[in-house]
């Protein structure tokens, strides 16, 4: 692999100054360095592969990369450059996908044993919007197996790290695509939310994470966790790329029914629109006790920034929030038992050698397959929706989400959006909770509530602790107004 200053010497007209280094370019500087001939995309590719080579031992973001994929989308970006074509919106931006998203021809594992050899032969309705924007996708980013995991510890191959103390988790699930782009390992990632595995993971690198309106964005391809509450979205550098993503994939999809027909906004152009006037709300159950005053700080003191942005800034009660975790863990787990039905050994993924009746081989290959997490999982969801229990405890878990629901509904007829602590801590020690799920499934405390109404989130660096990890802001909003979310995020980003 080349190094950056060696791609930049690929051809004459790289020799062009630019203002960064390549891996530490925007989705727009990068388009336009190719675009206007100052480098080209093979050169972007390769000093990212050479990034990757770099850094990635010690990070444990990537799990497969498909160099050759990489590289020949780069030459057809290139030959449209030579012959003076206009790039489409992505056109040689080297990007990362989250190893649940389906990739056709590219291993694809979810993180698991099961799926440890799966070769999808289709692309993920994302990563197809992407590639057809002149994306360049560089390999598949490490997760907590089937998006299980709040630290990124739960995958079947190895942790991820967080770039910014080695010692601390990413968070996940989404950990691999966060730490990938933190460590400029890529200019883009997709990742998936489920409980918060974009919001959180990009606070505890100190990046943008966007979840979308649930049905704003195609689930076609991505491995199911829970169907009802999956979402992909985009993990970011700065919120005009994750504008730029959100623009490229969001739509209706024929290929999935929950997909929704709603028309999609240039959420780059409504990044222009002033804030001021807006009203933003504040519940006081994101601000009781288990919220690190570090945390606090930062987050009131990103309140006060809107304020003087010309926000205005009211109380809201969001009361059924307490009952989030445990009714998200019973419809998730539900949920998760029913999807991870299918991974039986019989027709694709993991079969357990020397068995002797199908029963058997049910059993040895789930158990080998499948780790601890995912099988505390199937077991909690098998439990909730067994004879005798469902109406006490899945039933029931769908009757307070849609309380909690009406929470938003309420709140968001007196204002525009909500502010929030994305985490209630910054990024904790790697194993530091792996021995207590209880500790590790409150992590998503201030992020679950968003899945379960379905509404649109977004999480924006705001600050460091003194030990300099990254803090979190986490803007909610309405229904597939993801263009005030995004604009809000934008005002921030660029006040602070």
């Amino acid at each position: 692999m080349r190094s950056d200053a060696v791609s930049l010497l690929h051809f004459d007209f790289c020799l062009l100054p630019l203002p960064v280094q390549l891996t530490q370019l925007s989705i727009d500087t990068a388009r336009s360095a190719v675009q206007e001939r100052k480098t080209t995309a093979l050169a972007l590719a390769e000093a990212h592969y050479a990034r990757i080579q770099k850094e990635d031992g010690q990070i444990g973001a990537f799990l497969t990369l498909c160099k050759e994929r990489a590289l020949e989308q780069a030459d057809r970006i290139d030959r449209m450059a030579a012959e003076g074509k206009p790039l489409p919106p992505l056109g040689g931006v080297p990007i990362a996908i989250k190893d649940v998203i389906s990739t056709r021809g590219v291993r694809t594992t979810a993180g698991s044993k099961i799926l440890g050899n799966y070769v999808p032969p289709y692309d993920c309705t994302a990563v197809a919007r992407m590639e057809a924007a002149g994306a360049v996708v560089l390999g598949k980013t490490n997760c907590d197996e089937f998006a299980m995991g709040s630290s990124n510890e739960n995958s079947a191959f190895h942790p991820v790290r967080n770039p910014r103390d080695l010692n601390r988790v990413p968070g996940g699930s989404s950990g691999g695509s966060a730490a990938a782009v933190a460590a400029d390992m890529a200019v883009v990632a997709l990742g998936s939310d489920t409980g918060g595995s974009i919001r959180q993971p990009a606070s505890f690198c100190g990046v943008v994470g966007f979840m979308p309106t649930y049905g704003r964005v195609s689930r076609y391809g991505l491995i199911a966790f829970a169907s009802s509450l999956d979402h992909i979205g985009p993990l970011a550098k700065t919120v005009k790329d994750a504008a730029i993503v959100l623009r490229t994939i969001a739509g209706r999809d024929s290929m999935d029914s929950t997909s929704a027909d709603v028309p999609v906004p240039d959420y780059v152009a409504e990044l222009e629109k002033p804030v001021r006037g807006l009203k933003l709300g504040v519940a006081k159950e994101y601000f009781g006790d288990g919220l690190d005053d570090e945390v606090r700080h930062a987050v009131e003191s990103a309140i006060d920034k809107f304020k003087s942005l010309g926000c205005e800034v009211l109380p809201v009660s969001l009361p059924h929030t307490p009952y989030a975790i445990p009714t998200y863990y019973l419809i998730a787990t539900a949920e998760a038992s029913s999807n991870l039905a299918r991974y039986d050994g019989v027709r694709y993924g993991h079969r357990a050698p020397g068995v002797n009746s199908l029963s058997e081989m049910y059993r040895r290959s789930r158990d080998e397959g499948f780790g601890a997490e995912v099988k505390r999982r199937i077991m909690l969801g098998t439990y909730a929706l067994s004879a005798g229990y469902y109406d006490a405890y899945y039933l029931k878990a769908q009757k307070v989400r849609s309380l909690v629901a009406r929470d938003f509904e309420e709140a968001f007829r007196k204002v525009d959006a909500i502010v929030t602590p994305t985490s209630p801590t910054a990024a904790f020690r790697l194993g530091a909770k792996s021995n207590d799920p209880l500790a590790m499934y409150l992590a998503d405390i201030y992020t679950v509530t968003a899945d379960l109404a379905g509404i649109p989130g977004i999480s924006v660096p705001c600050g460091e602790t003194r030990e300099k990890l990254p803090i979190g802001l986490q803007i909610l909003g309405k229904h597939f107004d993801e263009a005030t979310v995004l604009r809000l995020a934008q005002a921030y980003e660029q006040a602070v």
